[in-house]
């Protein structure tokens, strides 16, 4: 993958985070609005996992794969917005590339980690709602473990082999990279290696850890909405449309952002609204994830009003 050509130049030891350099009047606002976002993330992710772990009705697959992805999503959060309102706070836009690769690692870890649970939720509604009879013996404690544990395990190593290949790689200037975060694309650009292999490798991994697990997931949901609709009475298509109407919103908003950013070609044009998509998939869900499943699941605000009648009476 080395270029002989470079092999004189010295290599960089930092980059340049330059992905709200064009707006330092906004800064501030910025900063306070993402901490903002960053704070109620945090919370109520954790209160999601509180909620399932302490209330025993919540004790089913769907709140235990739940309280993994509202764990997930505390820690996909606290990858990237830390750093990045330290950037919007004192304006220090340099990470070095140790710390951009440690980034790297985690984000892509994670990203793989919550497209392997998506699956396993949808999976696990289409059980429940497609084969409710063999719901219990498929969906047991035993099963719900390693398939919650193989989510994080595929993640981490899957991203391991991407994070592995990208610090092989040479990079001796320029060393901006247009971005909040340390994204694989624009980081691969920057290298003055060859970049097609490295490219090929991220293509690979993105349809292995992305698309496939979004196919499934979407043959899931096409499989649980045949179902529904041939249920004959109103109420009953509505009472199992409930139970998935929450995970069916957060898979559409994630994957929606995740697939334009990494499947479509990236150009100059359209590197602006592939920050904003960004900011969708790596700061907004992860906020949306609690507010949905709180908000419209009536066990979770079952479980929320015992905790604070609770806490409020002793």
């Amino acid at each position: 993958m080395r270029n002989p050509e470079h092999g004189n130049k010295t290599s960089i030891t930092e980059f340049n985070l330059r992905g709200f350099g064009m707006l330092p009047e906004l800064q501030i606002f910025l900063f306070l609005l993402f901490l903002v976002i960053y704070i109620v993330t945090v919370a109520g992710n954790l209160l999601i996992v509180v909620l399932v772990v302490a209330d025993r009705h919540l004790h089913t697959p769907m709140y235990f794969f739940l309280g993994n992805l509202s764990c997930m999503e505390t820690c996909y959060s606290s990858t990237l917005l830390p750093e990045m309102l330290a950037v919007l706070l004192t304006g220090d836009q340099i990470i070095s590339v140790s710390g951009c690769l440690i980034q790297l690692y985690f984000f892509g870890s994670l990203v793989g980690t919550e497209c392997f649970l998506l699956l396993v939720m949808s999976y696990d509604r289409y059980v429940a709602i497609c084969n409710p009879l063999r719901y219990t013996a498929h969906m047991g404690v035993k099963a719900c473990l390693q398939l919650a544990g193989s989510s994080w395990l595929w993640g981490f190593l899957g991203n391991g082999i991407t994070t592995l290949a990208v610090s092989q790689l040479t990079f001796c200037g320029p060393n901006g990279i247009d971005h909040f975060f340390c994204d694989p694309v624009p980081l691969i650009r920057l290298s003055c290696d060859d970049p097609q292999m490295m490219e090929m490798l991220a293509f690979t991994l993105t349809l292995i850890f992305l698309l496939v697990p979004f196919l499934l997931t979407l043959t899931s949901y096409i499989c649980i909405i045949a179902t529904i609709l041939r249920i004959p009475s109103t109420s009953g298509r509505q009472k199992a449309f409930s139970t998935c109407s929450s995970h069916l919103t957060v898979v559409t908003i994630y994957y929606g952002t995740l697939l334009i950013s990494y499947m479509f070609p990236t150009t100059d044009l359209l590197g602006d609204f592939n920050k904003v998509l960004s900011v969708v998939y790596t700061v907004l869900t992860p906020l949306v994830n609690p507010l949905l499943y709180s908000l419209r699941n009536k066990e979770v605000k079952e479980a929320l009003r015992k905790v604070r009648k609770k806490f409020i009476f002793g």
